[in-house]
């Protein structure tokens, strides 16, 4: 058995781990980071980054497809697209690579030591890591667990044969003709209506009454009417079962209390995640845990002294960004920096079509924390950028203090939607009023305007609606 020292220990090369890792490397600091998939974790293998590819994929597929049927209304044509999934699945597929070599890459450059194997704690300072050459000891005065989070199976659903995970989904050798998608959450809706367009029959079946129930029904309602506009079919207030059938269809409870079955070529299941805080011999730490997560404090300390905690093992919400910063801040605390939590703005995105961005808090968020409130929305059927690119579905909305106008929150729903999260972040970490933006230029014609004409309305004086 090998026995390694190192000043830092991280456990897992996800976003979280491996900024964390790399951090810690510029900072002179000895580092090792275990792993014992891929580096880049979930993220980079098998969510964010080829999920957006798919999507990707998928919206030039029904694009050119739109064009084919002579419902494009921009006066082109085209001949009728033919796929090649295998070829698509390839691309995706290399892009991933790409990404993990750039990850391995970016660690050898900072010095830190890849140790590819499955870690399992022996005490707070010492772990134990099977490799493909034997077991390791590797003994840490600092160690920040990084495991991630892994998907919910429903026991009456388990993961096997049509029953497939959002992994499974992103690994398919060809579109599945009737596709079932247990969940109307953000993966759930990401991953079947990028199926919906690549041309399987999608049913979505969601327990609660409406789709993206983490958002506000003012939000969710323009991917709702997408979803109709695709043939999705959306079964709300709806309960999955079990397989019937012989496994060929799925027994659902339906909203007036009834029984139906559809059926399927798979069933995508996509209910939540859970920690991954099981396996690695956790349990000997006797960590104080906030429910299913390990409970940490603003430096994502843990209740053992030289333990650190970051990631989804931490909790809500779930997001590449949020455990990056934590990993880049834990890298720093261990440097003897004086770090700690104070993030006012993490921003979430939904990639469904339209995209929907949301930072901070929505309206009624502001007013549940007993704020009087200032919001108002600019919709972009009012914005000559959005009708250019032939979608005028979808806003922007800003919510602000009724007292000094400063932002609380911003929210928004259309095309390509998602790289305004920046500006939107930006704004609130920055403590801007209403004002400020109002007297911000924002160039014309972009979709951007949108977020300077809701400030203006929610001052009362709009321009262009």
């Amino acid at each position: 058995m090998n026995d390694t020292t190192c000043k830092l220990l991280v456990i897992g090369a996800g976003p979280g781990g491996y900024t964390c890792a790399i951090r810690a490397g510029q900072l002179g600091i000895d580092t090792v980071v275990v792993e014992s998939e891929k580096p880049g974790g979930t993220c980079l293998n098998i969510g964010c980054i080829p999920s957006k590819a798919l999507i990707h994929a998928a919206d030039t597929y029904e694009t050119v497809a739109r064009a084919a049927d002579g419902k494009a209304q921009l006066g082109i044509s085209a001949l009728k697209p033919s796929l090649d999934f295998t070829k698509t699945i390839a691309w995706k597929d290399d892009i991933v690579r790409r990404l993990n070599g750039g990850v391995s890459g970016l660690l050898k450059r900072a010095g830190v030591r890849y140790v590819a194997g499955h870690a399992s704690f022996h005490d707070g300072k010492t772990v134990e890591v099977h490799t493909t050459n034997g077991v390791q000891l590797i003994h840490a005065e600092t160690i920040v667990i990084a495991t991630g989070s892994a998907p919910i199976e429903l026991p009456s659903l388990p993961f096997g044969g049509r029953v497939i995970s959002s992994t499974d989904a992103l690994a398919l050798a060809e579109v599945p003709k009737r596709l079932i998608v247990v969940g109307g959450g953000y993966i759930g809706l990401e991953l079947g209506t990028a199926f919906a367009k690549l041309g399987a029959d999608v049913t979505v079946v969601e327990a609660t009454p409406r789709i993206l129930p983490q958002y506000d029904g003012e939000l969710s309602d323009p991917v709702a009417r997408r979803l109709r506009a695709l043939g999705v079919t959306v079964l709300t207030s709806a309960k999955a079962k079990a397989l019937v059938a012989e496994g060929t269809a799925l027994l659902i409870e339906t909203a007036d209390g009834g029984q139906t079955t559809l059926e399927a070529d798979k069933i995508l299941v996509t209910v939540g995640r859970k920690p991954a805080t099981s396996g690695f011999g956790l349990e000997l730490l006797d960590l104080d845990m906030d429910g299913p997560y390990i409970r940490i404090d603003d430096r994502c300390r843990t209740s053992m002294r030289g333990v650190f905690a970051i990631g989804d093992v931490t909790g809500e919400p779930m997001l590449a960004h949020r455990a990056m910063a934590q990993g880049e801040m834990v890298a720093e605390i261990v440097a003897g920096h004086r770090r700690a939590w104070d993030r006012v703005a993490i921003p979430a995105i939904c990639f469904t079509d339209p995209e929907i961005v949301m930072v901070g808090l929505s309206p009624s968020e502001a007013r549940d924390k007993g704020l009087e409130v200032k919001s108002d929305l600019f919709p972009f059927k009012a914005s000559g950028r959005a009708l250019t690119l032939d979608r005028d579905d979808g806003f922007i909305r800003t919510v602000a203090r009724a007292d000094n106008h400063v932002l609380l929150g911003i929210q928004g729903v259309g095309p390509g939607l998602a790289e305004l999260s920046a500006a939107f972040s930006l704004a609130l970490e920055m403590g801007a009023r209403l004002e400020d933006i109002a007297l911000t230029i924002h160039a014309h014609p972009t979709l951007s305007e949108g977020f300077h004409e809701a400030a203006l309305r929610s001052l009362g004086h709009a321009i262009h609606v």
